[in-house]
């Protein structure tokens, strides 16, 4: 397996392209997660807590809410994303 190298780009060694096909891919499936889930839990700024920890804490409750109503919705037959928004602020 090749490592990154340090060193001017475009990089030319062996594992480059695959690196590049791993970046756009997780460009563009934490653009589709990272927007709604900052819109859901008001985190476009500040986010409402103090200290390192209870950031965390903030940050690791907002996705386990967000994976448990994804889930509710996917089991219920209900679209995942369409609406997620005024169901957590109805439950």
């Amino acid at each position: 397996m090749t490592k990154t190298r340090r060193g001017p780009y475009p990089h030319a060694d062996a594992g480059a392209a695959v690196r590049g096909v791993f970046h756009r891919l997780r460009s563009r499936s934490i653009e589709n997660l990272n927007e709604p889930f900052k819109g859901i839990f008001a985190c476009h700024g500040q986010v409402p807590t103090r200290g390192l920890r209870a950031t965390r804490r903030f940050a690791l409750g907002a996705v386990f809410v967000y994976q448990l109503a994804v889930l509710h919705r996917y089991q219920s037959g209900s679209a995942l994303r369409q609406g997620l928004k005024p169901f957590l602020c109805a439950a």
